[in-house]
């Protein structure tokens, strides 16, 4: 498959008054092939929203190269963005913040119509949005009705159907599920993949919970105080993780069936004003050695296709998960 997104070192700092730099992204790079699902996985503050947004230009990059079908997109102008824009879209975490309650349905829909097929006729209008509507499971009639008159998941199928309206090739999904009640989660989960067979959208699907992140993606990427620190098809990390991080992830995801032991990290979350030196995760993992604090490691590929940024490459770690089994995500 050819890459339909191709990120280079992609960087988000924030300068802050009082000095202080805050590495939201520090130099992450990967690749999303036409129709593929790239699952982005890990801890409240470790970049994955900030990243997603900096790939579609909703926060400015710091350096680096974000390229869209071999454009740069971090090069363009306000006018070129605004056309390119219509084929990379984003759905947004919380669905009742995410939709003006003043406006109908319609109306919200109608909004990306107008920028991008300003040309569109009225009628031309409703019969998209009656289409859209149609396609993520919801009646036409919907257009006319207010975002308070439906459930989470009913406004969550809203959110991906203003997202479908300029037919995007590329659907940022962040967090689609997780103000979402669990059977809810799955039907929206469902939706997505349904939705990727049928029209061949590529999803940067960005989640914390790894199993839910399994359950949809082709490759998965796992961050950490923004970077990522393993890369890998979906398959071969649920087999072995290659990362601590990764391992600890794996024992927190619930699960009745085993009575395994949970690998609880220790302290919390280093600040990004000031990581550790070294291996960022060394001051809560439980393999660390002294030679972690001298160098950061890079990422580097310790088995074909699967990356990681650990100097202990002998380390036997695993995952006591099956790669996308429903039962152990929704019961």
């Amino acid at each position: 498959m050819s890459a339909l997104l191709e990120v280079e070192d992609l960087a988000k700092h924030y300068r802050l008054s009082d000095g202080r730099t805050l590495r939201a992204v520090d130099g992450v790079s990967f690749t999303i092939a036409e129709g593929e699902v790239l699952g982005v996985v890990g801890e409240s503050g470790c970049g994955k929203t900030t990243l997603g947004r900096t790939v579609l230009r909703l926060h400015e990059p710091t350096a680096g190269h974000v390229r869209f079908r071999g454009e740069d997109t971090v090069a363009l102008g306000r006018r070129a963005l605004r056309t390119l824009r219509r084929q990379m879209q984003i759905v947004f975490q919380d669905p009742y913040a995410s939709l003006n309650p003043r406006m109908t349905v319609g109306q919200t829909l109608t909004i990306p119509l107008r920028v991008h097929e300003p040309r569109l006729t009225r009628a031309g209008q409703r019969k998209r949005i009656a289409a859209a509507l149609t396609r993520v499971g919801l009646p036409p009639a919907a257009a006319d009705r207010y975002p308070h008159e439906f459930s989470g998941g009913q406004r969550q199928r809203i959110g991906i159907a203003r997202a479908l309206m300029s037919h995007p090739s590329l659907l940022v999904a962040d967090e689609p599920v997780s103000a979402l009640d669990v059977s809810v989660q799955a039907q929206v989960i469902n939706l997505l993949l349904d939705l990727r067979a049928e029209l061949g959208l590529a999803i940067l699907f960005i989640a914390h919970d790894l199993a839910v992140v399994g359950m949809v993606s082709d490759r998965i990427a796992v961050m950490y105080l923004g970077r990522i620190v393993e890369l890998a098809p979906t398959e071969a990390l649920f087999a072995r993780p290659r990362h601590p991080y990764t391992e600890a992830l794996f024992s927190a995801v619930p699960d009745i069936s085993t009575q395994r032991q949970r690998i609880l990290l220790e302290g919390d979350l280093p600040s990004p004003f000031a990581p550790p030196s070294g291996c960022p995760f060394r001051t809560r993992c439980h393999y660390a050695e002294p030679a972690c604090a001298e160098a950061r490691p890079p990422l580097a590929e310790h088995a074909p296709g699967h990356l990681a940024a650990c100097r202990r490459p002998e380390l036997t770690l695993a995952s006591p998960l099956p790669a996308a089994d429903p039962a152990l995500i929704f019961g």
